[in-house]
């Protein structure tokens, strides 16, 4: 049980945590206050006006061919986003994914993303 992680008992992953509808998206694509690399993943990070960070994904089939791949990216992402959320401000964030991801293992999909928080948190 050494393995668990201590997660806050008050991180959820709600509907107000999510990006909707189309104009969101196009709001954070359009006027990015931030691009931020990985070499598998991007995001796009804009500062909301919600009291709460949001997130978004667009992964797409060219990139990630099958469903069973595409729905493990956005789990990865979404439980990463939960367990971040509280320390992170008011931000609009798009996840994308820039290459194939056929290579890559779960541990490091994992750290990609964690990169990405990290770098969120900092700034």
């Amino acid at each position: 049980m050494s393995d668990t992680v201590s997660i806050t008992p008050n991180a959820q992953f709600t509907k107000e945590h999510r990006l909707l509808t189309p104009a969101a998206f196009r709001e954070v694509f359009d006027a990015p206050d931030r691009k931020l690399h990985q070499s598998h993943l991007m995001a796009f990070v804009r500062s909301n006006t919600q009291e709460k960070p949001r997130v978004g994904m667009a992964v797409t089939k060219r990139k990630v061919p099958t469903a069973v791949a595409r729905n493990l990216v956005k789990r990865q992402i979404r439980e990463q986003f939960r367990i971040k959320s509280a320390s992170l401000e008011s931000k609009d964030i798009v996840f994308i994914v820039k290459k194939s991801i056929k290579g890559i293992s779960n541990k490091d999909l994992k750290n990609e993303i964690n990169n990405i928080f990290k770098k969120i948190e900092k700034k």
